[in-house]
């Protein structure tokens, strides 16, 4: 198996396509703090609850309300919302592999973190195992592109994504439930309440629960539809006031999914899919997928003095993942793998911060993580062969067939510290001009031990032992940075620049099966980011445009690498390549009745140099990076009186045409497309009670979300495919 990388086209002229075009689409129902006016949006990104117009970086914000009406129930559908993110679904749903601005991810196994981290509520989720179901009862999320070190626990080049829960709110009795139903049988139910425990103390415990019937239909008799739903999630938040000057928040949540696997839509179709339709399969395999995560984090805020602010978020989460893929995308038992990834994770974020109202003001911080995982991965391949002559199938069909009628099963046990010291810095050196720096130190180690991997027949009997009991462990230093200035024009608009530098750490192969040369550690990789932006708000701030350009130089992209000769899988880097582009958002408040959010986004990606399966890549697209993209939704009142509010919301996204590997397969190229959706809200005039219709997908639109030649060159094309046209309605109440 391989790589999956998307490219992208690049086209030029952000400022001019984003006027033209408009720009994307953010939540207008976070929270505003007092001092900030009234609609505008605040954010956390800069670790300060700050006016997203004031935050000098390219920074996307959804509110919470927005999400859950337009349905984003998932991570996986953040991607129609904010421009220039996308991601690749290889491992499933909820599981997502993001790229922002091109920088992404090509290696599908579970033991790798992303380049663009998730956090859930400051809380770094680095393996597959820990994301689980979050998105519900929030109170935002914040996209920040570019790399993050300054300001954030973990290093990244790619960028963040932070999932921020709704808060417990002191001296507050208050909740909601919601219930829906929709096509392919699907139940929603989720809601939340929010306690009072005395004056000083609130409790809110909130909860999902969904289950939808598979949609990819499965022919073979017997055998259940794959690509189902089925899940719930809790999460219970503790907030403690202990004084004026102490603050705790605790936090635990879990969540659980066992759904019917995804199915995979294997090609050419004349070989694999003979007389099946678009969403049909006919697939052997029928166990559920399964994953199951723990959380707990204790915030505690300690105001030292009214300058000085320490804030330590403690954390421990555990995660267990499985499935079983039927690779081959068809009836027989040709290549199946079931895939296990078991992971505990502690950290401890802790961050000195002033607030001076002088000049100068600084954040200095220590990070701790430490991960450790255990992965185990089988090749199932010709299951079904009978290889010697001999009644059934037996462990000596694979002792004289190898590799036919074998299970090829590698297994390891991964442990990864992370040591860092970061700090940022601002320097107002007038009322106009602030010049903003920071550093960030990072320690690294790694140890992958007990790694081994065995030939079994079909019936578990050891056949030969390829990879003998193995270890290996890196460590790594990096040091990275961010200069910058803003410059607040008349009216309050910002114009900034900045030069910055994110590091991911070296990472080990988990596709080494046949020989101990596989065994192998890609480098760190490096993105160095140029980058300048224009807020803006023009009459009386009913119009915003925000618009961000940036030049990465990005270093030592971590590969996975098929030797073509060999079929020998190991980790390289691409040396260099290069990727510019930008982004526009645009928010027009035409009326208190008609609002239009849009955003657009533009890439040009290039590898500079690099050999990928022994093939030179320089030229070539970076994967996962279509050269534009553009989502716009519009919110109209029709009616707003005793009878209660009734509004329409629809929505659009597109991308342009994208590779979803860097070879830039001809035949694998995914064409450009459109996903239409929205819904119908009506909400009575107390507030207290709504109804809404939705649907996503309207049109039924056929796109693939990855492919890849699966066996290098022999023309097995594995692919990942969207979902199709889903609808419902919900019914909901607050008290």
């Amino acid at each position: 198996m391989r790589e999956r990388l998307y490219r992208g086209i690049a086209l030029a002229g952000v400022a001019t396509a984003s006027i033209f075009a408009a720009a994307p689409a953010f939540a207008q129902d976070a929270q505003a703090e007092p001092a900030v006016p009234d609609g505008e949006i605040v954010v956390t990104a800069t670790k300060r609850a700050e006016s997203l117009q004031s935050v000098p970086i390219s920074v996307s914000a959804i509110g919470g309300d927005t999400l859950a009406k337009a349905r984003v129930n998932s991570v996986d559908n953040l991607v129609t919302k904010v421009a220039n993110l996308q991601l690749t679904s290889i491992v499933g749903d909820n599981t997502p592999i993001f790229a922002l601005r091109g920088v992404s991810m090509s290696d599908y196994s579970l033991n790798q973190s992303s380049p663009v981290a998730t956090y859930y509520d400051e809380v770094y989720k680095g393996n597959f195992a820990f994301l689980g179901v979050a998105m519900y009862d929030l109170e935002r999320v914040e996209v920040l592109r570019g790399p993050q070190g300054t300001l954030y626990g973990k290093n990244t080049t790619g960028g963040a994504v932070n999932i921020i829960a709704a808060p417990a709110k002191l001296g507050e009795t208050s909740g909601y439930a919601n219930a829906g139903y929709g096509n392919y049988n699907r139940v929603d139910l989720n809601g939340a309440i929010n306690l009072p425990l005395g004056e000083k103390a609130a409790l809110r415990v909130a909860g999902t629960y969904s289950r939808a019937d598979g949609w990819f239909k499965n022919v073979v008799p017997g055998k259940p539809d794959l690509a189902s739903t089925d899940e719930y999630a809790i999460r219970a938040t503790l907030n403690v006031e202990a004084s004026d000057t102490v603050r705790f928040v605790l936090r635990a949540s879990s969540s659980f999914q066992n759904p019917r696997n995804y199915g995979i839509y294997a090609q050419p179709e004349a070989a694999n899919r003979p007389g099946l339709g678009e969403r049909e399969i006919a697939s052997n395999i029928d166990e559920k997928r399964r994953a199951r995560t723990y959380s707990v984090a204790l915030t505690g805020t300690f105001d030292v003095s009214d300058a000085l602010t320490v804030t330590s978020i403690t954390s421990w989460d555990k995660g267990n993942l499985s499935f079983y893929e039927d690779t081959d995308g068809t009836a027989t038992e040709l290549l199946e793998i079931p895939y296990l990834d078991r992971a505990t994770q502690f950290a401890q974020d802790l961050r000195l911060t002033s607030d001076t109202g002088g000049p100068f003001d600084f954040i200095l911080g220590a990070y701790y993580n430490r991960e450790k995982v255990y992965n185990q991965t089988t090749f199932e391949i010709g299951k079904d062969i009978d290889s010697d002559g001999q009644p059934g199938i037996t462990a000596n069909d694979c002792a004289v067939g190898l590799p036919l009628a074998c299970l090829f099963r590698n297994q390891f046990d991964q442990v990864k510290n992370s040591y860092a010291l970061y700090s940022d810095f601002k320097f107002a050196a007038s009322d106009a001009i602030t010049l903003r720096g920071g550093l960030r130190y990072t320690h690294d180690t790694g140890t992958q031990s007990n790694f081994s991997s065995d030939a079994l027949g079909v019936d578990g009997t050891l056949i030969a032992n390829l990879i003998p009991l193995s270890s290996l462990r890196y460590s790594q230093d990096n040091l990275s940075g961010k200069i910058g200035v803003d410059y607040k024009l008349a009216g309050g608009n910002l114009l900034y620049a900045s030069v910055s530098r994110g590091y991911r750490a070296p990472s080990f192969n988990a596709q080494a099966f046949f020989d101990p040369s596989e065994l192998s550690i890609a480098r760190p990789e490096e993105v160095t980011s140029y980058e300048a932006g224009l807020k803006t708000q023009f009459m009386d701030r009913k119009i915003t445009l925000n618009l961000a350009g940036f030049y990465y130089d990005y270093k030592n992209q971590q590969f996975i690498n098929i030797d073509p000769a060999t079929a020998a899988q190991t980790l390289l880097n691409i040396p260099k390549s290069r990727i510019y582009g930008g982004e526009a958002e645009l928010t027009i408040r035409a009326t208190d009745q008609l609002t239009i959010h849009s955003g657009v986004g533009v890439l040009s990606t290039s590898i500079q140099r690099g050999i990928v399966s022994g093939v030179n890549v320089a030229g070539n697209r970076l994967s996962n990076a279509p050269s534009f993209t553009f989502n716009t939704t519009v919110d109209l009142t029709l009616f707003d009186g005793d009878l209660g509010k009734f509004s329409v919301h629809p929505d659009i996204s597109y991308q342009s045409s994208q590779f979803f590997e860097v070879l830039n397969v001809s035949r694998l190229r995914q064409s450009s497309y459109a996903i239409v959706g929205g819904h119908i809200d009506w909400e009575s005039a107390d507030g207290r009670f709504n109804a809404s219709v939705w649907g996503k997908n309207l049109t039924d639109k056929f796109y693939f979300t990855s492919r890849v030649d699966l066996l290098a060159g022999f023309g097995f094309d594995y692919n990942h495919i969207g979902n199709p046209r889903t609808y419902g309605v919900s019914v909901g109440m607050k008290f």
